[in-house]
């Protein structure tokens, strides 16, 4: 295969960055498309060009490291599929590719293709946890748990964090993110009892860093790799109303 790659250069948050083009050949239609841009960057490195800065770890479908726009799609084309884990079998030879970097407010471009999403860290580290010491681990059927809230639970825990709901929200929302987090824990029996409290400390951080409004348009779920349902978003929102009243009636 023989493509052409529109790829988004940029040195720093302060540079203006734009598209520019390069020409890859004999790419094999086995090939992940980070292993293409691997390719690319040893043309480059070759030919004493910069090589184009994206990020990547396990190139397994698990961490959500890999965060690129792919012709103007979150993980590109592929429903349910990373970058990592994206092929070039479902592209056409010759044809025209544009790669950006997530496009969002709350995630800072650093370099090329890569961007600060330490804006999700710091919701989580706003409450997505249960703080309440428990002692040893217990045994694991200790505490009963229905098929349906596990079910639910293991659902939810499916995100990996990779930030493609806010890169395609055209509200740069984190809702779904948001969302699956407090499911997560909001489903099982250990994360009740400081449900209400972490939906309204985690939806302030969240707030706070600049992300925007949900107005259920859809377009996270619609790129999400995990599959998360947007009635996760109708949890975040019953969660955030329980703590609300709560607080009044305190």
């Amino acid at each position: 295969m023989n493509i052409t790659l529109r790829v988004w250069r940029q040195k720093n948050r302060d540079d203006a960055g734009g598209m520019v083009a390069y020409k890859v050949a004999d790419i094999s239609a086995d090939m992940s498309f980070l292993e293409m841009l691997d390719v690319l960057n040893e043309d480059l490195t070759r030919d004493g060009g910069e090589p184009v800065a994206f990020d990547h770890d396990c190139r397994e479908g698990i961490c959500g490291t890999c965060s690129l726009v792919i012709n103007g799609l979150a993980h590109g084309p592929e429903a349910l599929t990373t970058t990592c884990q994206l092929y070039m079998r479902h592209f056409d030879d010759g044809q025209v590719i544009d790669v950006e970097p997530w496009r969002s407010t709350s995630f800072p471009i650093l370099r090329d293709l890569i961007v600060d999403r330490s804006a999700l860290d710091r919701i989580i580290e706003a409450g997505g946890y249960i703080s309440a010491p428990t002692g040893s681990a217990p045994d694991a059927n200790a505490t009963s748990v229905s098929r349906k809230d596990a079910e639910r639970a293991f659902d939810a825990a499916a995100c990996i964090g990779c930030g493609a709901c806010v890169a395609a929200c055209p509200n740069g929302s984190a809702s779904l993110f948001l969302g699956a987090k407090l499911t997560h824990l909001g489903s099982l029996p250990q994360g009740q009892p400081e449900r209400d409290s972490r939906a309204l400390a985690m939806v302030r951080q969240h707030d706070a860093e600049g992300f925007g409004g949900c107005t259920q348009i859809g377009e996270c779920t619609a790129v999400c790799p995990a599959g998360i349902p947007l009635d996760m978003i109708s949890q975040l929102n019953h969660d955030v109303l329980a703590g609300i009243s709560h607080n009044k009636h305190r």
